[in-house]
């Protein structure tokens, strides 16, 4: 049982690889970054309501004195991780930009040392080197001779990584004030969402709509589930069993991978000899790090 729920962070990352796919069907569609953002998070906020509303009505109880911790998770973790990915999205190769995200266990063993005095083991930083370097192969960025890149998109990709690393502390605090999975994951996505409401392009939402009501509709509901209600609620979920800095490699692991095989079945990107040593030296640290005993914890 406890492997199983190890996955769970790898789970939420391979739900995150799909994030490319949505937001190009989206820009083509006209959508800007603020709109795909705020869609995705008003329909996840919908969503998780009425699921809350019918699995426990308290669990839409907070304190007064807690409620920064969802500011802040919501502004400073979710808002900002999507935002700043979908800009280095459309700035670098969905590869690339994948890769700059993965380095959020830096930012997340550092915060984690600080705040919860987790250990930084050497087994910690061996996982770390061999998923990273996974990561990179898998990418193609060792490939990559005309690759699309910015110096802007690069700074904000990082950004990305630490505003990643962000929520996986706040979450942290919060679970360590007794609040359930669904209250933080709801109330994060609320406030970001509150937060996007006056910059939304509501015309370009309803023609996009209006072109195929059920269709569009349908997609832009798979869209919040696949990229922030089922990842986040899963991730969050993971550090009731994982250490913060174990969670976030699990799924920085699955994330850049995720995005390959996507990238293959959708896009037609064929991975090269590299990409899949990659996979296999990813799918290596993920395995060594899942069967560690916990006694380095």
């Amino acid at each position: 049982m406890n492997k199983l729920l190890i996955l769970m962070p790898v789970i939420a990352g391979v739900l995150w690889g799909s994030v490319g796919i949505f937001v190009r069907v989206l820009t083509n569609a006209g959508f800007d970054n603020v709109l795909v953002l705020s869609v995705r998070m008003m329909f996840a906020t919908v969503i998780l309501a009425i699921g809350i509303a019918i699995y426990d009505r308290k669990l839409f109880r907070i304190k007064t004195k807690d409620i920064w911790i969802f500011v802040a998770a919501g502004i400073l973790g979710m808002m900002g991780l999507n935002f700043c990915y979908n800009v280095a999205i459309n700035e670098l190769t969905l590869s690339f930009a994948a890769v700059l995200l993965s380095l959020a266990p830096i930012f997340v063993m550092f915060f984690a040392r600080i705040l919860f005095h987790e250990k930084i083991t050497t087994k910690k930083l061996v996982c770390t080197f061999f998923a990273v370097l996974g990561c990179f192969l898998v990418s193609g960025l060792l490939e990559s001779s005309g690759m699309s890149w910015s110096v802007i998109g690069i700074i904000i990709g990082l950004m990305a990584a630490v505003f990643y690393a962000l929520y996986s502390v706040f979450s942290k605090v919060a679970m360590e004030r007794d609040y359930h999975v669904f209250t933080i994951t709801f109330y994060s996505i609320l406030i970001a969402s509150v937060v996007l409401l006056p910059f939304t392009d509501w015309q370009c939402l309803k023609n996009f709509v209006s072109e195929a009501p059920f269709g569009n509709l349908i997609f832009l509901i798979v869209h919040s589930l696949c990229t922030s209600v089922l990842p986040y609620v899963l991730f969050t979920l993971s550090l009731n069993y994982v250490e913060a800095g174990k969670a976030s490699i699990l799924t920085a692991g699955g994330e850049p991978s995720a995005a390959m095989l996507f990238g293959l079945i959708f896009f037609a990107e064929m991975p090269t000899i590299l990409s899949f040593a990659g996979l296999v030296i990813t799918i290596a640290a993920l395995s060594f790090l899942c069967a560690a005993d916990n006694n380095d914890q």
